[in-house]
């Protein structure tokens, strides 16, 4: 349990950047070296790398070092397991909400019911 929850995070924290998740939508379409992703994003490279760094370390991205350049690509990982986590909170809150709206429409009945009752 403490690792599932230890990957849960780490992946929502990586994703948490719209940097990153930009990082991961360019990866999506082609591998860039992290100087193709700096100048896309209009940062430094080591602004960048700290990116690439924490997507790494979530499983997200990988990348390759050949001479001097270093590739990144999308990693393996498929994000099954987040999205079991987000659809079970998704069903969670969905119950929470119809029986919400169920109660609203108890008391409205209620309030109309009394209404009647002293209209009389």
């Amino acid at each position: 349990m403490v690792h599932y929850q230890a990957r849960l995070d780490a992946t929502f924290a990586a994703l948490s950047d719209v940097t990153r998740r930009g990082v991961l939508e360019q990866l999506g379409g082609s591998d860039a070296s992290i100087t193709d992703l700096a100048q896309r994003f209009h940062m430094t490279l080591t602004g960048m790398k700290k990116h690439v760094s924490v997507l790494e370390q979530a499983g997200l991205v990988i990348t390759e070092k050949v001479g001097r350049v270093r590739t990144c690509k999308l990693g393996s990982r498929r994000l099954e397991e987040e999205a079991a986590w987000i659809e079970q909170h998704r069903q969670l809150w969905s119950a929470r909400f119809d029986a919400l709206d169920e109660l609203v429409e108890q008391l409205k009945r209620k309030e109309k019911a009394d209404a009647k009752r002293k209209r009389r």
